[in-house]
């Protein structure tokens, strides 16, 4: 990767980490229903009319939606809400490896290797001693329910595969659009049509700042600048980064609101990073195959234009006969 592709990697996860500390800020002034409402809202109004229409078919797009949009944000945001941690909820939803792996295997029949299962099984580790931490000063329903949104985001993983988006962007930006009403009805059911006209009333900048940033800077900048990244390196070279994003969430959080970070937290941190990293690895052999059919399809790509070029010169001859 060139320099300047790597820093903006590395900005991506900044940027990613940082979001659990702008949540954080954020459900102060919003329910978390109603929030993560209005994030979809400002990430969909008016970025959908620039991006163009969908690129793959409705029934991906309402799916992701549903599963990443209402179910796996919509989790975040009550347990973070319920007094999990922003830098420990950066940290525990890198689970979604582990669970993407596992759901993949269910639906798509994609074996792990076994330096996967290795990975899983210290990344499992690490969730293990990240509960223990949480349940000895937080409440461990919270954390359930981050753990259940990184199921989530593992089933939506799945799901993003199947569509196969062409564009990162605009895929992110119509799947923004499927949250916003059921969210908002979710909102005024369990929450309260009073909360929320509350919270809407009482709306000052900070508030609408972190609007904002989950919607405009996490959103249709994070996942713009990650597609393209997809577009330009291989999977395997962009992955890695993502590792970096409970690095900055945790440091975020302790630094602007104050987090301690237990030593025992920090050993979980160690396993679970660690962990998904080698359940990300891609085994060498299969590196080789995918590099083969590439090569493959290329040369069938430069036969099929020599071929073309040859009729092309062909008939010109003939022309000029």
């Amino acid at each position: 990767m060139r320099p300047s592709h790597v820093l903006l990697a590395v900005l991506v996860a900044a940027v990613w980490g940082v979001n659990f500390t702008v949540i954080e800020l954020g459900l102060d002034h919003f329910p978390p229903l109603l929030f993560s409402a209005l994030r979809f809202l400002a990430a969909a109004v008016p970025a959908v009319f620039l991006v163009g229409r969908p690129k793959v078919a409705w029934k991906w797009i309402v799916a992701v939606g549903l599963v990443l949009g209402v179910a796996k944000f919509g989790l975040l945001f009550v347990g973070m809400d319920a007094g999990m941690p922003a830098g420990l909820s950066s940290l525990v939803l890198q689970i979604q490896a582990v669970f993407t792996a596992l759901f993949a295997f269910a639906v798509l029949g994609e074996r792990p290797a076994g330096i996967r299962l290795v990975g899983m099984a210290v990344a499992l580790a690490g969730i293990g001693v990240a509960a223990v931490d949480e349940g000895a000063s937080g409440p461990l329903g919270a954390f359930a329910l981050v753990v259940a949104a990184a199921a989530c985001w593992g089933v939506s993983n799945v799901l993003t595969r199947r569509a196969a988006p062409p564009d990162a962007l605009n895929f992110m930006v119509w799947v923004s659009t499927v949250p916003v009403l059921p969210l908002l009805a979710l909102s005024l059911l369990v929450e309260g049509p009073s909360r929320d006209l509350e919270a809407l009333r009482g709306l000052d900048w900070q508030g609408a700042g972190t609007v904002l940033y989950v919607a405009w800077i996490t959103t249709v900048f994070g996942f713009g600048a990650w597609g393209l990244l997809l577009r330009r390196h291989p999977a395997s070279t962009v992955a890695p980064f993502s590792l970096l994003v409970p690095v900055f969430g945790m440091s975020s959080a302790a630094l602007f609101l104050g987090e301690s970070v237990t030593p025992l937290r920090w050993g979980a941190a160690a396993l679970l990073v660690g962990g998904v990293a080698l359940a990300s690895v891609t085994p060498r052999r299969r590196q080789a195959a995918t590099g083969s059919a590439e090569l493959v399809r290329r040369a069938g790509s430069l036969a099929r234009d020599s071929r073309r070029a040859t009729s092309v010169g062909a008939t010109a001859e003939e022309s000029a006969r």
